[in-house]
This record gives structure tokens, sequence and C-alpha cells, in this order.
């Protein structure tokens, strides 16, 4: 009763194309979902996840769940989650994906699920690091364990939104990733997430500062990836 009457002044609305769900649906309508453009990388060993990483660092697999168009439903749902504080939009894409990646996951052995960190001052302004839940979902339905704080980001920016290819690099280039290892850390296979995969710059710098760790061995999975 109660959530009938909330419902009726606050009804949900679809993250993607904005319509009223059906009381059976939840944050993403089933047209929509339907309409997400899979990249099926997992499916594809020399995929172009993976090609983005060629000559820069070693990266043992990449893949991204979906094709991010401007103005198409992937942007929408990305800006939804990071800038609209739906950060359970990361935990639909996490659960849908892990279901798609369940034999890769197996065959790959990984042993820690690492986001892509938010500068402290970021974190604040913001509320949460929108990789989070997405990075959870992953490392839940594979009992893998979940690490935030082993990989850091010591340099501050602002958006990245508005900023051309070039600026972007730029930033990023002059951006900082360090890691707080132990002895548990050594030796261990760690998967990398981030919510879109543009030039890679970003996931490069990340996985550059995860492999200082002795025998440590990096994979990254991506939201969407730049079409």
């Amino acid at each position: 009763m109660f959530e009938s009457i909330v419902n009726l002044f606050f009804p949900k609305i679809c993250a993607g194309c904005h319509r009223l769900l059906l009381p059976q649906e939840d944050l993403i309508c089933a047209l929509c979902r339907h309409q997400l453009p899979q990249t099926l990388h997992h499916k594809i060993p020399n995929n172009e996840a993976l090609q983005k990483f060629y000559g820069k660092v070693p990266v043992e697999f990449a893949s991204a769940f979906l094709y991010y168009h401007k103005k198409g439903i992937v942007q929408e749902l990305i800006q939804n989650l990071k800038y609209k504080k739906q950060p359970l939009i990361g935990q639909c894409l996490g659960v849908w994906y892990a279901h798609e990646l369940q034999e890769t996951i197996k065959s790959q052995g990984f042993d820690l699920v690492i986001p892509v960190p938010l500068h402290a001052k970021r974190l604040r302004e913001r509320g949460y690091n929108q990789v989070a839940e997405f990075g959870k979902a992953l490392a839940s339905t594979f009992a893998i364990p979940y690490d935030d704080q082993l990989l850091y980001r010591n340099t501050y920016s602002k958006t990245q939104t508005k900023k051309n290819l070039l600026s972007r690099t730029a930033m990023i280039s002059n951006t900082r990733f360090e890691v707080q290892p132990q002895n548990k850390h050594e030796n261990l296979h760690f998967l990398l997430v981030d919510d879109v995969l543009t030039t890679g710059s970003t996931l490069e710098a990340c996985a550059l500062a995860l492999l200082k760790i002795p025998g440590a061995k990096v994979s990254v999975v991506c939201m969407a990836i730049s079409a």
C-alpha cells in the first residue's frame, strides 16, 4: 500500500529513455535493455578493447560490455550514473555482464577486483565512485574480493566531460596513480574496472601502477567502449 502511494507521487522512470517503468521493471525498461548495443568482446580474443593497450602495457584480457554512442541509450545511462546520483545503474550493468562473463572469469582466474579510483576530493564532491557498484557486482557474482584501497589517485582534476581528446590525454598524462601493496598482493591477477573506455590512457596508468607489484597481472573490464 505504502509503496503504491510512493509510486503515485514519485513514479519510477527508466534511466535510459525516461518512460514510466512497469511494476516488474527496475531502473531500465525492457525495451531499453533489449536495445543495449553489446560488444560481445568476451567472445573475440583480439577485440578492440584489448587492442587499446597493445605496445603500451601488458594486459591479459580486456573487454567492454556495451558500445557508447553520443546521444544513445548507453550515454544516457552513464550520464545518469555519474552525474544524477543513480549508482545502482552500475550494479545492474555489473550483474548483466557477469552473466555473460561466467566462463571468461573462470578461465582467467582473477584474484581481486580493483575500481579505477577517484581523487578523494572528487569522491567527496560526487559522493560515490560511479564504478564501485559495477565492480562489486562482478566481485560478488564470482566470489572474488573487491578492494578500493590498494590503488589510489593522487592528483585532482576537473571533470573531463567537456574536454576534447587532446586535452583529456594531456590531463591523464599528468595524473598519477599509486599503490599501497602488502605481501598478500604479490602474484595476483587484478581485474581493473572502469566506466567508459576511450583512449585507454587512464586504465593504462592504473595498470602500470598495479604492475609495480611483484608478480602482478592485470586485466580490464569496462561498462562501455566509445564507438
